[in-house]
């Protein structure tokens, strides 16, 4: 049997040191690494602008290293605004920031946590709501997540729709701050003590041309803003493109304005007896309203030899064929019946 010698006894135990040496090295950088990783606070949201106040009904994820029972579920914020957590208790989060709920949870932990890590994410908005409804593409509420002017939460609301009317109104409860829209630009600002409400008319045209970039306010939680849609006239009859079209920001619209947006007349109309059919809320017609017709000769207007009526919100242009000697009470009729529920098209 052959003996090792005393120098590969001293080699064999040079090297066992080594390996071992190495497996302790290793196992060191390892549970580094893996206390780095856990030491890393989840990020709050991208999104969240940092003078974000929390409120009620906002939900919140909360996680501090070595106090794993805060981690296991959100916490929602109550009406008080108070979130409960274990081992920390009840906590005033409404009205602080994710900094500064943080930085109570730092302070609270360092009594019974060594060197305590703490991240709180929102995970659900809830205290922040505010009402868009009427002509935008998307009406309902919507969460404001931070400081949002009102050209900004109609963007969130997918921006105004094709039938958008004139105006955009702004509803503030009373007990928040008040509109603050110049008296020179938004001399109309009503409060209704029954509603609770403040109100205040915008006009799109001067908003959108930004002639008027006061009016571009922060909006608050809790406000309404509504979206009127535009006002119609109609065109009907023998031209090339009948239905109704948006009035957008017009008050009023002349006769031949009108023909020009149903592009024109037909080869056989019979423009010298065309009418225009007004309505007016007075009883005495159908549903309760009363009809006016007011003859036209738009060959005559077209010529320069008659007035241009202009049209009114919902009054319908209606030009007759050539075939026809005079307009039928019941052509009138159908008339009136087919502008329901024609296409509504939006005037450039």
């Amino acid at each position: 049997m052959k003996t090792s010698s005393p120098s590969d006894k001293a080699f064999q135990s040079c090297l066992a040191f080594a390996v071992m040496f190495a497996s302790l090295l290793l196992g060191q950088v390892s549970l580094g690494q893996a206390a780095s990783v856990r030491s890393t606070p989840a990020e709050s949201e991208p999104s969240l602008p940092p003078e974000y106040r929390l409120g009620p009904d906002d939900q919140i994820k909360v996680w501090a290293m070595g106090v794993e029972e805060i981690a296991k579920d959100p916490y929602r914020i109550d009406p008080t605004g108070f979130v409960d957590l274990p081992v920390v208790g009840r906590v005033a989060a409404g009205g602080a920031t994710i900094s500064e709920l943080r930085a109570v949870l730092l302070k609270t932990l360092a009594r019974t946590v060594r060197n305590p890590q703490v991240s709180v994410d929102v995970v659900e908005f809830g205290s922040q709501p505010v009402s868009v409804l009427g002509a935008v593409r998307n009406p309902g509420v919507l969460q404001l997540r931070g400081r949002k002017t009102l050209a900004e939460v109609l963007s969130m609301a997918g921006g105004l729709a094709d039938n958008s009317g004139p105006y955009v109104k702004i509803a503030r409860p009373n007990k928040a701050n008040a509109l603050p829209f110049p008296a020179a630009i938004v001399p109309a600002v009503t409060t209704d003590a029954t509603s609770g409400y403040s109100v205040a008319e915008i006009r799109l045209k001067e908003f959108i041309d930004i002639s008027a970039p006061a009016t571009n306010i922060l909006v608050q939680p809790y406000d309404l803003i509504t979206v009127p849609k535009a006002q119609t006239i109609y065109v009907m009859g023998d031209v090339r493109k009948p239905g109704g079209f948006a009035m957008s920001d017009r008050l009023k619209i002349s006769s031949l304005q009108a023909l020009a947006l149903a592009e024109g007349l037909e080869h056989d109309a019979s423009p010298q007896n065309a009418k225009i059919l007004r309505f007016s809320s007075a009883p005495g017609g159908p549903g309760g309203a009363s009809r006016q017709e007011i003859p036209i000769d738009l060959k005559k207007v077209l010529q320069g030899k008659a007035e241009d009526i202009g049209l009114v919100p919902d009054d319908i242009l209606w030009v007759p064929d050539a075939a026809a000697k005079r307009v039928a009470v019941r052509a009138i009729e159908a008339a009136v019946q087919t502008a329901i529920g024609v296409t509504i098209f939006r005037i450039p």
